[in-house]
């Protein structure tokens, strides 16, 4: 999801660790230690790794710096290679029958489970080579004054992935700001107990 769209969702978190000086200053060759890692040529199901905001096939931030005045800004992309089912299917089917006219040559006429899973986990890779990844791109800005990280996605499994690649790759942890964490930012934490026995409110009959 692009920042600069008219329109996007995104996912907002606060850092909660203190970053010392020298984190900083290694935040650029972080970036690129953890870019990512393109799989178009191997038989990878998924790769996914920091690239640049303005550029997504920029892994070197020679088209532009992560520094936007007061901002960090880069890109989390993830290549999803995907066989269609119907493919797959397909492609298992012959692997079964190919495996069933070998096997009763020698007198043999069922097909152990752990070999057809065996069979499908090669039919997989074979075709893997055949499919090129979908990219997906989701845009990152970070305000290194107040603290606060934005997203641009709401997916669960793309916030996990997010949250994990950058606590590996800064060693700084992020705490997504859901409505109760905005309110005790804007509170205090004096005010946890008076937020907790809040009650839903009902808005319809």
């Amino acid at each position: 999801m692009s920042f600069l769209k008219a329109s996007s969702s995104f996912t907002r978190f606060r850092i909660i660790d203190e970053i010392p000086q020298e984190t900083w200053e290694s935040i650029p060759s972080k970036l690129r230690q953890f870019s990512f890692r393109d799989i178009d040529d191997i038989a990878e199901e998924r790769s996914f790794g920091w690239t640049n905001f303005d550029d997504m096939l920029d892994t070197a931030w020679s088209v532009s710096p992560p520094e936007k005045a007061d901002y960090l800004a880069f890109t989390l992309r993830l290549d999803t290679r995907r066989i269609p089912p119907a493919v797959m299917r397909k492609h298992v089917q012959l692997a079964l029958r190919d495996e069933l006219k070998r096997i009763k040559e020698s007198g043999k006429n069922f097909i152990p489970r752990e070999r057809k899973k065996e069979l499908a986990e090669q039919v997989k890779l074979r075709l893997m080579g055949r499919f090129l990844p979908i990219p997906a791109e989701f845009q990152v800005i970070w305000n290194t004054v107040q603290g606060t990280v934005w997203l641009g996605s709401t997916q669960g499994k793309i916030i996990d992935m997010f949250l994990e690649l950058f606590t590996r790759s800064f060693n700084i942890r992020l705490e997504q700001m859901l409505p109760y964490n905005l309110a005790l930012a804007m509170l205090g934490n004096g005010f946890s107990e008076k937020l907790d026995a809040l009650e839903a409110t009902q808005f319809f009959a």
